[in-house]
């Protein structure tokens, strides 16, 4: 018999939890969503959060233990992210584990929710430390960070490059509302992006000389040409619907296509210089299909690609993290703590 690790994931808006056998075998995956209740706000609400999850955490754990035939004390490990993320949302997660290993006498194990996003490409049909074996460049873009990692071996990094304003899905989620779009704004630009035919374009913030990102000036250029247009603030001019549609479509695109490029080239960019072996896709950004596209198009390495379902937050990528943490001898006891700033590399 494997060993049967029980991941659960509430680092932000996302009560999720999952069984993965040996690291690489997916048994259950549940997630429960509250983009319903954040998007009447236009962004996650920290309070609605965090209550939301105690809401939800024990039925997500009990229907991802029954999905795979199991009962929870058939479980062998139990992990949990402890950081980063925010802290009403991170304790609710980190409680339900310590007493689920507490009074089922099994290990407990801390995984950073940047790393478990790494090892959802562990549950592809890959093993990316096999082929194509370390080193291995990272992605791992979402609502809170863009970072650029080079994973040298199982638990070790070096952070090459970060955002130094807004992350990439949080750059998304502003551009949305200034173009009067629903919440999350990544899946909306997306949708709306498609058939557009190129006519706008937006500035790319390079930051030459350096593997960082920056995507506030791009969001402020945004702004300026819908407010140019007449596109924002909503109502401003006598626009028809159609023409309305045409330009959100195409700014829409305009947006997308800049963001998208500058995480290509600074991603392939860091790989041939750090001679990287292959390159590993993780967040919730990277579900969006144009950047997947221009990365495995533009790309001389292979590149692994989580299913969109694994690219959002989920438990089973924090299981599969921390078998690997596991048998390198890694624990941790009941004294775990949340760490909102966690960083990884």
């Amino acid at each position: 018999m494997g060993l049967k690790i029980l991941g659960i994931e509430t680092s932000c808006d996302e009560t999720a939890a999952g069984v993965v056998e040996d690291g690489r075998l997916l048994q259950s995956n549940v997630i429960s969503s509250q983009v319903e209740l954040h998007s009447v706000h236009g962004g996650v609400v920290p309070e609605v959060a965090s209550r939301q999850h105690v809401r939800d955490i024990v039925p997500v754990v009990e229907k991802a233990v029954a999905d795979c035939g199991m009962t929870l004390d058939e479980v062998d490990v139990i992990a949990v992210t402890h950081g980063p993320g925010l802290g009403g949302s991170l304790i609710t997660g980190l409680n339900t584990a310590k007493a689920i290993s507490y009074s089922l006498d099994v290990p407990l194990m801390g995984v950073n929710h940047l790393e478990g996003h790494i090892y959802a490409s562990w549950l592809t049909q890959h093993n990316p430390a096999e082929d194509p074996g370390f080193p291995l460049l990272c992605l791992v873009a979402s609502g809170g960070h863009t970072d650029l990692l080079l994973m040298e071996d199982h638990g070790r990094y070096k952070l090459l490059g970060r955002t130094r304003d807004d992350a990439a899905g949080e750059a998304f989620d502003k551009a949305a509302r200034i173009l009067g779009l629903g919440f999350p704004g990544g899946p909306e630009i997306q949708r709306v992006a498609e058939g557009a035919v190129g006519d706008e374009r937006l500035p790319r913030a390079w930051m030459k000389g350096t593997l960082d990102f920056s995507f506030s000036g791009l969001k402020t250029a945004l702004l300026h040409m819908a407010q140019a247009k007449g596109v924002y603030p909503p109502g401003s001019e006598d626009l028809s619907e159609e023409a309305l549609a045409r330009l959100v479509r195409e700014m829409a695109s305009a947006f997308q296509e800049s963001v998208v490029d500058v995480i290509t080239v600074k991603f392939l960019d860091a790989a041939k210089r750090y001679h990287a072996k292959g390159l590993i896709l993780g967040g919730g950004v990277t579900a969006n299909s144009r950047l997947r596209q221009e990365i495995t198009k533009r790309s001389p390495l292979p590149v692994i690609v989580p299913p969109p379902i694994l690219c959002t937050d989920n438990g089973a990528m924090i299981a599969a993290c921390a078998y690997y943490q596991y048998k390198n001898g890694h624990q941790y006891g009941l004294e775990l703590d949340i760490d909102p700033g966690l960083s990884l590399g």
